[in-house]
C-alpha cells in the first residue's frame, strides 16, 4: 500500500516536471515575475495593514475606487472572450474586444487618479500618516504593472486591426502559434493583475 502511494506521488511529481520542460520559456517567465508581483503585494499590504488605518471617521474609501473596480472586471471579461474568438478565426470581432479591454484599462487608470483626488481633498496625503503612504503607493504600483499590459495589449489591438483588413495577412495571423501564445500569456497577465486589485480593493474596504 505504502510502496503504491509513494509511486503515485512520484508520478505526479513526474507529470508536474514533464508540464514544467515542455512549457515554453517566455510564458514561465511570465509566471515567474507574476509570483514576484505577488510576493511585492503582499509584504506592501501586510504593511498597510499594520500601520493601523486611519483614525478620523472623515475618511472613508474613495468612490472612485469602487467605480475602477468595476471597470477592471468588465475588461475581464472582455479579455476572456478574445481568445475564444481567435479560435473562430473572427479577427474584427477580435479586434473590438481588444479595444474595449484597452479603454477599460484606462478608464480604469482614469478613475484611480480620481480617487487619489479624493483622498488629498479627506486630507489623506503621500507624505503624511503611514497608512496614506502605503494606500498611494499600493495603488501606484498596480497602475505601473497595469501600464505595463497596456503597452502589450496595445500592441496586439494595433498588430490585429492592421491584419484583419487582409484575408491573406488574417490567415497568416490565425496559423502563427506564436500569436496564440502572445494572447495566452497577455490574458493570464491581465486576470492576474485584475484579481489582485480585487484582493487589494477588499482589504481596503477592511481597513476603512
Amino acid at each position: 500500500m505504502d510502496s503504491d502511494k509513494k509511486n503515485k506521488v512520484g508520478s505526479k511529481q513526474l507529470s508536474a516536471f514533464k508540464k514544467m520542460e515542455r512549457m515554453h520559456p517566455i510564458r514561465m517567465l511570465l509566471y515567474l515575475s507574476m509570483v514576484g508581483i505577488g510576493v511585492l503585494f503582499l509584504i506592501l499590504l501586510i504593511a498597510f495593514m499594520r500601520t493601523g488605518g486611519f483614525d478620523s471617521e472623515n475618511v472613508s474609501l474613495p468612490k472612485f475606487f469602487s467605480v475602477s473596480t468595476v471597470l477592471l472586471l468588465f475588461s475581464s471579461y472582455t479579455m476572456g472572450r478574445v481568445p475564444q474568438i481567435y479560435k473562430k478565426d473572427k479577427l474584427h470581432k477580435m479586434t473590438r474586444y481588444l479595444g474595449a479591454t484597452l479603454a477599460l484599462g484606462l478608464l480604469f487608470i482614469g478613475a484611480q487618479i480620481l480617487g487619489w483626488r479624493e483622498m488629498t481633498a479627506a486630507g489623506v496625503n503621500f507624505s503624511g500618516k503611514a497608512s496614506g503612504t502605503y494606500l498611494y503607493l499600493i495603488s501606484a504600483l498596480h497602475i505601473l504593472h497595469l501600464v505595463g499590459g497596456i503597452i502589450f495589449l496595445f500592441f496586439i489591438f494595433f498588430k490585429t486591426a492592421h491584419v484583419a483588413a487582409d484575408s491573406v495577412r488574417s490567415l497568416i495571423f490565425i496559423r502563427d502559434p506564436y500569436r496564440h501564445l502572445q494572447l495566452s500569456m497577455l490574458r493570464s497577465y491581465w486576470n492576474f493583475l485584475d484579481f489582485m486589485w480585487v484582493g487589494l480593493y477588499l482589504v481596503f474596504l477592511f481597513i476603512f
